[in-house]
């Protein structure tokens, strides 16, 4: 493997992690999405949104350095779905700029929307973020309308402009294609589930905890039906790959073939399922420790369906309008220098991540209490 070739496989793995870990992150939004299930009083709710508003920018940041990310290292995804798909990227963008603004001004004298207003904000950032961000992942599976002509760079009459949207849905079609709805709507079930989880383990308050835990089995029940459903379509699709001559072709079962083909994703994407299964059952028992379980589970299963939809030669951006438009690790990247520049940033990873952590455990030494929210004027 030459070093073009094996920075590309890094990057793609520094991809994929950054999107196991915004996945796990959403829990922020599965905790907004039970808003007014888990809190019945304005005591309760008050409670619910500063244990939420601690973590809220975790979420926001990883998505915008996830977003950037993919803009340094694969600048063709970049340009032909955030230019392309825009419709369904703004949505995304608008739904998350509701987030800050409603922790912000939900609790602010003088609001003249109303509280509820604002609570409103972050029931539809729950329930809708983990929608269009896992039916936007979908599409690096079953693919998008667009095209690619790379002659067009050459172009001096103008701007060089070399991919093309082909519908005029701008990737909302996506909602209704390839079965992305269904790993959407598993999305939006994992993350109400690990919200129901990290309320068991940040927040002491009997009624909260116990209105958590019932609902851990109906939240699990509908995430392991849709991402079961998802998973199986999967596995028996069709996928395309890129042959030894650089052009792509289709391949029966795809990824079941990576999987079979990279043991180790397999065994790591098996790993995460039983992770998961297992932090349902501590969470049903009303465990603080579901959450890291139900977190670790989630990254690595995340982790090892990108890295399927990436490696092995595998196109992580099929194209439905022109097959050899699709996008693969190789003839989307950024140059060898560009990589290699970016590499040396990345060592700075596990010192933000360390630091995270410290962050973390510091915030989330004891469970919030009640009284704790009453002394401090600055709750959200």
């Amino acid at each position: 493997m030459d070093t073009l070739t094996f920075l590309q496989h890094y990057w793609w793995l520094v991809i994929s992690l950054l999107a196991a870990l915004l996945v796990f992150l959403l829990f922020v939004q599965g905790g907004q999405a039970l808003f007014y299930s888990l809190g019945k009083t304005d005591e309760e709710r008050n409670l619910v949104a500063a244990s939420l508003g601690r973590k809220w920018e975790l979420t926001f940041t990883t998505l915008v350095v996830f977003g950037g990310g993919f803009f340094a290292s694969f600048p063709l995804f970049y340009s032909t779905s955030f230019g392309g798909a825009f419709y369904v990227w703004m949505a995304i963008l608008f739904v998350f700029v509701l987030q800050p603004v409603a922790f912000e001004y939900r609790r602010k004298p003088g609001n003249p929307f109303g509280e509820r207003t604002f609570n409103t904000f972050l029931v539809v950032n729950g329930l809708l973020g983990p929608l269009l961000l896992g039916t936007a992942l979908g599409t690096l599976f079953s693919g998008a309308f667009f095209t690619i002509d790379r002659l067009n760079l050459a172009n001096q009459g103008g701007a060089a402009v070399i991919s093309q949207w082909t519908t005029p849905w701008h990737g909302l079609e996506a909602v209704v294609y390839g079965g992305n709805l269904l790993l959407g709507i598993a999305v939006v079930f994992l993350a109400m589930l690990l919200g129901c989880q990290y309320f068991l383990n940040n927040i002491d308050h009997e009624a909260i905890r116990r209105r958590a835990r019932r609902r851990i089995l109906p939240v699990a029940a509908g995430f392991l039906l849709f991402f079961v459903a998802w998973l199986v379509r999967l596995l028996l699709a069709d996928g395309w790959a890129e042959d030894a001559a650089g052009e792509i072709v289709v391949e029966p079962y795809k990824y079941l073939h990576n999987l079979l083909e990279m043991p180790y994703l397999g065994v790591m994407l098996l790993a995460g399922v039983v992770s998961v299964v297992g932090s349902i059952v501590l969470g049903w028992r009303g465990s603080r420790r579901a959450i890291w379980f139900g977190g670790v589970g989630t990254v690595l299963t995340v982790l090892a369906l990108l890295l399927a939809a990436g490696w092995n030669g595998t196109a992580y951006y099929p194209s439905l309008a022109d097959m050899q438009s699709s996008l693969t690790i190789r003839n989307s990247s950024s140059s060898l220098f560009t990589l290699r520049v970016m590499s040396i940033v990345s060592l700075f990873i596990p010192f933000v991540v360390a630091y995270i952590w410290y962050a973390w455990r510091s915030m989330n030494r004891k469970p919030l209490t009640r009284e704790e929210i009453e002394g401090d004027p600055h709750h959200y």
